[in-house]
């Protein structure tokens, strides 16, 4: 029998409790002190052994040469196609219409025959005139005879005054029916003529408005047609008044042109010299207006038509330019990024010069020849270092570039 069973049963739990709780500290001590030993272990390592720096790969770019060319500094509006000549082909003379010669929308040319209306009628009207023209002739050249052989008998005495006065006017009077049925005659073949409608002007043709089968009235106001020329065609646009020296200064040099983008066109556009300024300020819109006259061969421009226009204010000679893409826009200026031989890129204040959509003339730091980024910005320091990334057509533009910068003249 242990001693244990003689003690209240009280005082053995507590015992027993009290060697419990010292085993959980004697593990919590020893797992700090483990903690302790593997930090100190790491700081150690760390200052032995230190991390080497992380280094970051260079920038992926893409570049294109900075050129030196002479440039035309382009105002742009927008202009309207206006045709220089539309008519209304109407009828002169009253009858059936017989026939149309043309196909609605087609082109014609002046004096091609459009219509036929009945010329029956007027030829029958023609006819009788002449037919009694030829009557009336025969009885003036009666008329004239009886008046030669009276004034004859007068002055042998034979007849009384009266009686040649008679003969005298009677001749007059058939002298002037004649002249009344030639009259006569002419308007019946001019009526006859006008049975046959011509083209007035050469252009395009619109639909028919009258159909053949009707009944034309001279006093109806329906055309029959409208032609309207677009070959050549004009183009009306207007530029700001403060412009009006430097446009005033390129028409005297023969240099003021207008120029419209059109897909499918050669090389993309439809070029004419400006021929007409406005005798006038626009005084609302303090505008003036211009005209440029287009041959219009391929029939793009038709009227009433809005088009971008591009019009040449002034040429900078010799002016560096680079991809529109290569400039960015800064807080207080733009901007463009350079790389130098050793792939190092390098920021360079410009100014725009000029803007046309696809390439910049700049001033500044940049000079012909030099390689400007184009795509990538974001991702670049200055004064780091980059990797151009061009593709081989890329590549061989600017190879290409290269050499032209390289041949022109400082």
């Amino acid at each position: 029998m242990s001693v244990s069973e003689f003690l209240p049963s009280g005082v053995a739990k507590d015992k027993t409790a009290e060697g419990h709780t010292s085993s959980r500290a004697r593990w919590l001590l020893i797992g700090l002190g483990l903690l302790l030993l593997a930090a100190l272990l790491w700081f150690a390592i760390s200052y032995l052994f230190p991390a080497k720096p992380h280094v970051s790969p260079p920038a992926p770019v893409r570049t294109a040469l900075a050129m030196k060319k002479d440039v035309d500094v382009v105002q742009t509006t927008i202009g309207t196609v206006v045709s220089p000549a539309t008519v209304q082909v109407t009828a002169q003379v009253q009858g059936k219409l017989l026939t149309a010669y043309f196909q609605e929308g087609q082109l014609v040319h002046k004096g091609d025959p459009l219509f036929l209306i009945d010329p029956a009628p007027f030829q029958n009207a023609l006819a009788q005139a002449r037919a009694q023209l030829a009557k009336d002739t025969a009885t003036a050249e009666a008329a004239a005879n009886d008046q030669r052989r009276y004034t004859a008998l007068f002055a042998q005495n034979a007849i009384s005054q009266q009686q040649r006065d008679q003969a005298v006017a009677t001749a007059r009077a058939d002298a002037a029916t004649v002249e009344a049925d030639k009259a006569a005659a002419n308007i019946a073949a001019e009526n006859l003529g006008y049975t046959r409608i011509l083209s007035p002007i050469d252009g395009k043709t619109g639909p028919i408005l009258i159909q053949p089968g009707n009944l034309i009235t001279v006093a109806g106001t329906a055309p029959l047609v409208s032609i309207t020329q677009i070959q050549p065609i004009k183009l009306s646009f207007f530029l700001p008044q403060g412009q009006l020296t430097q446009i005033q200064n390129q028409l005297a040099a023969g240099k003021l042109q207008a120029v419209v983008p059109m897909p499918g066109a050669p090389d993309g556009k439809e070029q004419a010299k400006v021929d007409f300024i406005s005798n006038a300020v626009v005084a609302n819109t303090g505008t003036i207006e211009l005209r440029a006259t287009f041959q219009n061969a391929d029939q793009r421009l038709v009227p009433g038509q809005s088009v971008n226009v591009g019009v040449t204010l002034n040429q900078i000679a010799g002016a560096t330019v680079v991809p529109r893409d290569a400039v960015n826009v800064g807080p207080d200026s733009s901007y463009v990024y350079v790389v130098d031989k050793d792939n190092v890129v390098s920021s360079k204040t410009v100014k725009v010069l000029n803007d046309d959509g696809t390439v910049d003339a700049i001033q500044g730091d940049v000079k012909p020849g030099d390689q400007v980024v184009v795509e990538g910005q974001l991702r670049i320091v200055p004064g780091a270092k980059v990797q151009i990334r061009n593709n081989a057509q890329r590549n061989n533009e600017a190879a290409r570039a290269s050499h032209m910068a390289s041949d022109m003249p400082s």
